[in-house]
């Protein structure tokens, strides 16, 4: 659980200054669970830049109330969080001095944004607040006043969650949270999980990362982690200290943060799933009538495929379907065996390319209708898909033909601009895993929004 906050001052010499203002989101990785929200009266004057950057002055604190009335208030929104702050050896250390004066040691644990922008987002002109969001995209009001602020530190800290591939975040706070120091019973780790879909990881006592998977109901996945009897699931039930997990939204971009970080991360209960996940590819040539062929074939890293199937049976309903769809002919996909005509030519559904009767060109023109449908190859697109809120979209980066990166954006600018898109994109592998489950997924659901770039 985090405390996200932003503190604003009087201003002032070092550790003279005064509360003015507080904002703190209670914020549990994916939406926020409470807040607190206050102006304090910090019983000294606020020097005139002050005034001049928030806009607060001091009529507006004469009957605000004192920081020891909102102390306790602040304890309790900040208890077994860990506290997130743009700048936060600043906002902490003014919070310690308040307390301190009260008589109080007030100890958290705390995140800087900004040490994790540097890391996460590099190469950033600026990482102030208010150009860190702008350049990101991220929608902002009541700039330099502590609930602007705190609420553009939940969005901007959002992202670095979602551009956190390692998950150190996520582990630290594991670590961090007392109340986790205890193994709890499976069903109260259920009962706090979600119907949504995403991607989860299960924990050991440390922290560490066991297994990583993907679903479109946690909830329910998890379930069945912890009731079913196959000797892996006895060892994760018997090691699961707590479940994370992160919304997608998008199954696409659970499939493909599952795909990614089962390699970057390598659990130790996904050794499996560190495979290549197909065996069959659609490859392509041309014959010597100069005809295009398509061909289903087991998987060949040497070659380059078109798209790429689970099995080889798959692969042969994608080529059936295909047939009918283009009018293909049943001999020059490999369906059906012959030195002369094909069963369709024979019964009038094949125009006659298997015994050279349909011109080279007219045939081939519908072949590469499909394989442009079914490749992306030196393509610039953006997939678009469901984000993980009502007024969020995730966006899916494919660029010259290779997978980039995967986003989430609200407002449609961010995906129009091209350097803004780039900017909220979290950088991914590109590798035939990903390109298969894109293509897989493209296939299956064919009214996805796809937004074509002539040029990134």
């Amino acid at each position: 659980m985090y405390a996200i906050l932003d503190i604003e001052t009087t201003g002032g010499k070092y550790n003279e200054e005064g509360i003015t203002e507080i904002a703190i989101y209670k914020y549990d990785g994916h939406k926020v669970v409470d807040q607190f929200i206050s102006l304090v009266n910090p019983e000294r004057d606020i020097q005139p830049f002050v005034v001049n950057l928030t806009g607060i002055n001091n009529n507006m604190l004469r009957n605000a109330p004192k920081f020891y009335e909102v102390a306790k208030r602040i304890v309790e929104i900040t208890e077994d969080c860990i506290v997130v702050a743009h700048n936060a050896q600043f906002d902490y250390r003014i919070l310690c001095t308040e307390f301190r004066r009260l008589g109080f040691e007030y100890e958290r644990q705390s995140l800087c944004t900004v040490e994790l922008s540097k890391n996460l987002i590099p190469d950033q002109q600026s990482y102030s607040l208010g150009k860190l969001v702008r350049a990101l995209g991220i929608p902002v009001t009541d700039r330099h006043r502590a609930s602007g602020d705190a609420l553009a530190t939940v969005k901007l800290f959002k992202m670095l969650l979602d551009k956190d591939t390692q998950k150190s975040i996520i582990q630290n706070a594991v670590r961090a949270s007392p109340k986790h120091q205890l193994e709890p019973r499976h069903i109260d780790i259920i009962a706090d999980l979600p119907t949504i879909t995403g991607v989860y990881y299960i924990h050991k006592e440390d922290g560490e990362i066991i297994y990583i998977g993907k679903s479109k109901n946690i909830k329910k996945r998890i379930n069945q982690h912890f009731t079913n009897t196959n000797p892996k699931s006895k060892k994760i039930q018997a090691l699961v200290r707590s479940v994370t997990y992160e919304a997608t939204g998008s199954e696409l971009v659970a499939l493909l943060k599952e795909s990614e970080e089962i390699k970057r991360l390598k659990p130790i209960y996904n050794r499996a799933l560190r495979r290549t996940i197909f065996t069959h590819a659609l490859y392509s040539f041309i014959d010597e009538h100069n005809y295009i062929n398509l061909k289903i074939d087991k998987a060949d890293g040497r070659k380059k495929p078109i798209t790429t199937f689970n099995n080889r049976q798959s692969g042969k309903s994608f080529i059936i379907k295909a047939i009918e769809e283009y009018h293909l002919c049943q001999k020059l996909t490999g369906i059906y065996k012959t030195k002369t005509s094909c069963f369709n030519y024979d019964v009038k559904a094949c125009e006659g390319a298997c015994i050279q009767e349909e011109e080279t060109t007219s045939y081939n023109k519908r072949v590469e209708s499909l394989i442009l449908k079914n490749s992306y190859t030196n393509r610039n697109m953006v997939i678009i898909d469901r984000g993980r809120d009502i007024d969020e979209r995730s966006a899916i980066l494919i660029e010259n033909g290779i997978f980039t990166g995967i986003g989430f954006f609200n407002l449609n600018y961010q995906i129009n601009n091209i350097e803004v898109l780039k900017s909220i994109i979290t950088p991914m592998n590109n590798n035939r895993d990903t390109q298969h489950i894109i293509q897989s997924y493209l296939r299956k659901n064919k009214n996805i929004k796809q937004i074509v770039f002539e040029d990134l």
